[in-house]
C-alpha cells in the first residue's frame, strides 16, 4: 500500500491535482438537466471505453430522452456505441425513473442499492460511476484498471468474477487508502485512473 500512497502523494503536488479538483467541482455542480444524460453515459460505459462513450454522449445527448428505441439504437450504432440495441432499450426503460434521479438518498451506498435494483443496465460499477459523476464521493468505481492496479501492488488477488460481495471487499480497501491520503473515494478514483491510464476523464 505504501508504494501506491507515495505515487498519489506525488501526484497531489503536480498539475494533476488542479485538473482533478476541477473535475470533482464539475461533478458536484452538475445541472439537474444533465443528470439523465449522465445516467445514459454510464449505461453505455459497461464493457466499453470511457472515451468512446464521451463521444457518443456528446453527439446523442439530445436523443436520450426523446427518440423511440429503434431510432435511438440506430443513432447509437452510427456513433460507434457497443451493444447499441440493448443499451437503447435500457435508456428508454430508464426514462420512467428520470424524476427519481434527482431524489436519490444522500448516502451513496443506499443510492447505489436503489440504482442497481431499479435501473436496467446498471451494476455496482456503473451505479457508482453515475453517482460519482453527479457529485457523490462515498462510493468506489471498481473497473479493470483499478483491479489491475491494486493487484500489481499486492493489495488484492485479481478476482475471476466480480460479485457484490467482492466489490464491497475491494471498496473497503480503497476506503482505507483514501483515508490514508485524506481523499474522498471520488478523488482517489481519479488519481488511480491517472496512474493507470495517464488520463483524467470522468
Amino acid at each position: 500500500m505504501e508504494n501506491l500512497i507515495r505515487k498519489v502523494e506525488e501526484l497531489k503536488k503536480s498539475n494533476a491535482k488542479k485538473i482533478i479538483d476541477e473535475r470533482i467541482n464539475e461533478f458536484k455542480n452538475i445541472k439537474k438537466s444533465d443528470i439523465f444524460s449522465e445516467l445514459c453515459f454510464c449505461i453505455l460505459t459497461a464493457n466499453s471505453s470511457a472515451e468512446r462513450c464521451i463521444h457518443v454522449q456528446k453527439h446523442a445527448k439530445d436523443c436520450f430522452e426523446n427518440l423511440q428505441k429503434d431510432e435511438l439504437a440506430e443513432r447509437l450504432k452510427k456513433l460507434g456505441a457497443r451493444f447499441h440495441t440493448k443499451r437503447a432499450g435500457y435508456i428508454v426503460a430508464a426514462r420512467k425513473n428520470k424524476k427519481n434521479l434527482c431524489r436519490l438518498n444522500n448516502d451513496g451506498k443506499k443510492a447505489r442499492e436503489w440504482l442497481v435494483e431499479n435501473i436496467k443496465g446498471l451494476g455496482m460499477k456503473e451505479s457508482s460511476h453515475f453517482l460519482r459523476n453527479i457529485g457523490y464521493d462515498d462510493v468506489a468505481i471498481i473497473d479493470f484498471h483499478i483491479i489491475d492496479l491494486l493487484a500489481r501492488n499486492n493489495l488484492i488477488d485479481k478476482p475471476k468474477t466480480m460479485n457484490k460481495k467482492k466489490y464491497l471487499e475491494i471498496e473497503k480497501i480503497l476506503k482505507k487508502i483514501a483515508k490514508n491520503l485524506n481523499l474522498t473515494l471520488a478523488e482517489l478514483d481519479l488519481y488511480l485512473w491517472y496512474i493507470e491510464t495517464g488520463k483524467i476523464l470522468k
